[in-house]
């Protein structure tokens, strides 16, 4: 996959490779169910086999934003949270997107892999951390949400592996991946029932059919 090569030409951030940006309602984790406003920022280096946003991996197919564009479509909608989201959005320097959303006074989430260091104000992180490349250990300090993917039986010890690095106060959660939803649903019910400091989290957007 292709990334970013001259992060210089983003302006310290003043630019971003937006892939799209959207009202909904978020789906999942800790704030499922709240209208939230949407920013993909296109490049990954992850590159997870079952990722549902594969479109957004290489950042040289989208156009370097300004800051501004962004916030001002983020104003026109009635949204009082933003997520900021990829890709993988911790590949590019991230304050000065925070401080313009802060200063409208926009709660900011961010959903990562953890995989590269931290940057911006952010009010709510989702650590969602992935086999492939491994967060940075301090990424785990940063968490206020751990979001494990379940795809197999395995992916229950790598959950517990990286829920002894967050802090106490993390919220826990298994999410099963979608294309074997059916299949884990159930291994997740009975571990999440042996292990109730773990919560399930199901991805409801596409049972609403919206992004």
């Amino acid at each position: 996959m292709a990334l970013l090569t001259d992060i210089s030409s983003l302006e310290g951030g003043r630019l971003l490779p937006i892939v799209e940006d959207f009202y909904t309602i978020q789906g999942e984790g800790y704030h499922t169910g709240r209208a939230t406003y949407f920013i993909r920022l296109g490049g990954c280096d992850v590159g997870c086999s079952w990722c549902d946003a594969k479109y957004s991996w290489n950042p040289q197919r989208f156009p370097a934003t300004p800051v501004g564009e962004v916030v001002a479509r983020v104003k026109a909608s009635a949204t009082r949270a933003v997520v900021i989201t990829g890709g993988e959005p911790l590949l590019y320097p991230l304050d000065p997107l925070t401080e313009a959303l802060h200063r409208e006074g926009y709660e900011i989430y961010i959903e990562t892999s953890g995989s590269h260091p931290f940057s911006g104000e952010l009010d709510w992180v989702c650590l969602s951390p992935k086999r492939k490349k491994h967060p940075l250990e301090e990424a785990y300090g940063h968490a206020d949400e751990l979001k494990v993917v379940i795809e197999k039986e395995e992916d229950f010890e790598w959950a517990e592996e990286n829920a002894r690095k967050v802090g106490t106060d993390c919220r826990l959660y298994l999410q099963p991946e979608w294309s074997v939803a059916e299949q884990m649903m159930p291994l997740i019910v009975d571990y999440v029932k042996a292990h109730p400091w773990w919560e399930v989290s199901i991805q409801t957007h596409k049972y609403m059919q919206i992004p």
